[in-house]
């Protein structure tokens, strides 16, 4: 998301300052700090070190108008007081200290991506905006692809995405189930798939491992459909849009956003179980691949977050004036 509003925010005249690890590739400014080696508590804190000087930089060189920020730890290193923080919560509420909602900081904001993210916020005198997520549509397929007979599981490759019932859907529906995405140098990552999903894959299932943006909009493309068995309640959900931006019907679990992203029996199926899941694999082909494509590019274009971001923008600016 930072990757595309940094490219938005330039190509639309206005001036973009990125602090983000050395090597990273923005269309703006980048100010760079380091990548840790290992990520520990002694890591964290040079990292916020580093955050903190380079934003104290920014603000002695720039004549900056807000500060957005993204990351899970932002109240570790907001400036002080004098400029605008807007800050977007991309995880569940729960991943953060409650005490950003009691924050005490003048003109600091923050932005839920969606409404059911919104509703977990605990009451406070700090409502959350709401700016949802958005994919660059124009960078998908303009018309459907011909189908292959697999069915499509792409994320992070952990539990709580429920990879495993994702795949006893798939058997049951006896269709192939295609699974793309990273297994994290994480103990318990590395042993759900190790111990729990790679004994169960075996032809005609496949584990296609990490896949890049133009593989996955192949793969996303002929699929027959994508399965979403999250476990969780999703802030959003970027396979879900880019799933429907390349005409690819959804069946998914209801978690969180995604029963806002989702139309039952338009753009997929909304289900709560792998027999549910199952059976909705048998009928993805009644789902209307071209209405897939249009709500995708009507609902979750990312010139609508950077316009809404935009004027969110001025807005705040405005009202210090």
């Amino acid at each position: 998301m930072l990757a595309t509003l940094d490219r938005g925010l330039v190509h639309s005249g206005h001036c973009s300052l990125v602090i983000a690890c050395d090597g990273s590739h923005t269309e703006g400014h980048l100010l760079a700090i380091p990548c840790p080696a290992v990520v520990n508590d002694e890591a964290r804190c040079a990292v916020w070190n580093c955050v903190r000087a380079r934003l104290r930089e920014a603000l002695q060189i720039w004549a900056i108008d807000i500060v957005h920020m993204h990351g899970v730890d932002f109240h570790e290193y907001l400036p002080p007081p004098g400029v605008p923080v807007l800050a977007t919560l991309h995880l569940p509420v729960s991943f953060y200290p409650e005490k950003i909602f009691g924050q005490t900081r003048t003109d600091t904001y923050l932005n839920c991506v969606s409404e059911s993210q919104r509703l977990t916020c605990p009451p406070s005198g700090n409502k959350p905006l709401l700016v949802e997520n958005g994919i660059p549509v124009n960078l998908f397929p303009r018309e459907p692809a011909s189908k292959s007979d697999y069915a499509l599981a792409l994320g992070r490759i952990c539990r709580e995405k429920g990879f495993h019932l994702a795949l006893e859907a798939a058997e049951r529906a006896r269709v192939p189930l295609w699974i793309g995405g990273e297994v994290l140098r994480n103990q318990e990552h590395q042993e759900y798939f190790q111990q729990e999903l790679l004994p169960r894959i075996k032809p005609p299932h496949r584990y296609l491992g990490p896949v890049g943006f133009d593989r996955k909009v192949t793969l996303l493309a002929h699929a027959r459909c994508l399965l979403a068995a999250s476990l969780v309640a999703e802030t959003s959900s970027l396979v879900v849009m880019e799933a429907l931006a390349c005409g690819t019907p959804v069946i998914a679990f209801p978690s969180g956003a995604v029963r806002e992203l989702v139309e039952h029996s338009k753009t997929g199926f909304l289900v709560t179980n792998p027999a549910e899941m199952a059976a909705a694999i048998a009928h993805s082909d009644e789902i209307d691949r071209w209405e897939c494509q249009h709500q995708a590019r009507l609902r979750f274009s990312d010139e609508h977050m950077i316009g809404a971001y935009c004027a969110l923008y001025k807005k705040i600016s405005l009202s210090r004036m």
